[in-house]
C-alpha cells in the first residue's frame, strides 16, 4: 500500500490520540480551530471582502497586517496570562513524510484501522495549529480523513513547496535525500 502513496520528506511533529473515546471532546475543538470560529480581526477581513471593501488594498500588505494585529493580540494574552486551551492529547510523534491525503511516522506506533485525532504545528504562513482526523492504515502510515478546506490547501502547498526542496536537493547530488 505505502508504495503507491506518493511522499515527501517533511519533518514534523504531531500531537495526536485514540478518536473513539472522546470523539465528541475532540470533534468539538477540531470545529473550534476551524476557519469560520477565526478571531475577531479574521472576521472582520471576511466580512470586509464580502463586502467588496478590500478590493483596492494590497492583499499581501492587508494579510501582514492582520497578522500583526493577532501577534499583537497573542502578546497580550501572553501578559494577561491567557493562553488559548487545547485538548490534552496523549501522544507526541513525528512526522517524517507526507502525501497529499496521507503521511508517515518515523516509528510504528499506530494501530492498523484505528481512527485518531490530531493536531500539527503547520511551519506555514500564517503559523497555526491545524486539527485532523485520520486512520492508520499501517503501523506508521496514516490517512486523513477529515482536514478543513483552508488547511487542506496548506497542507498541500507545504507538501509542494517541500518537493522543491528535494528537487533542488537532487540536482546539487546531495545523497541524504
Amino acid at each position: 500500500m505505502s508504495n503507491s502513496i506518493r511522499f515527501v520528506v517533511a519533518p514534523l511533529v504531531i500531537e495526536f490520540e485514540e478518536a473513539k473515546n472522546n470523539y465528541d471532546v475532540f470533534k468539538r475543538e477540531y470545529d473550534s480551530l476551524s476557519e469560520y470560529e477565526e478571531d475577531p480581526i479574521g472576521q472582520w477581513l471576511k466580512l470586509s471582502k464580502a463586502k467588496g471593501e478590500t478590493k483596492e488594498s494590497d492583499q499581501v500588505l492587508l494579510t501582514l497586517m492582520i497578522e500583526l494585529h493577532r501577534k499583537i493580540d497573542a502578546l497580550t494574552m501572553l501578559i494577561k496570562n491567557e493562553e488559548k486551551e487545547y485538548v490534552k492529547l496523549t501522544h507526541i510523534g513525528k512526522i517524517d513524510a507526507i502525501g497529499y491525503d496521507h503521511f508517515r511516522f518515523e516509528n510504528k506506533i499506530l494501530k492498523i484501522d484505528t481512527e485518531y485525532y490530531a493536531r500539527i504545528s503547520m511551519p506555514v504562513f500564517p503559523k497555526r495549529e491545524i486539527s485532523l482526523f485520520f486512520k492508520a492504515i499501517d503501523e506508521n502510515i496514516a490517512e486523513i480523513t477529515l482536514m478543513h478546506q483552508k488547511d487542506n490547501k496548506d497542507w498541500s502547498a507545504y507538501m509542494v513547496a517541500r518537493e522543491r526542496v528535494m528537487i533542488r536537493e537532487l540536482k546539487r547530488g546531495d545523497k541524504n535525500v
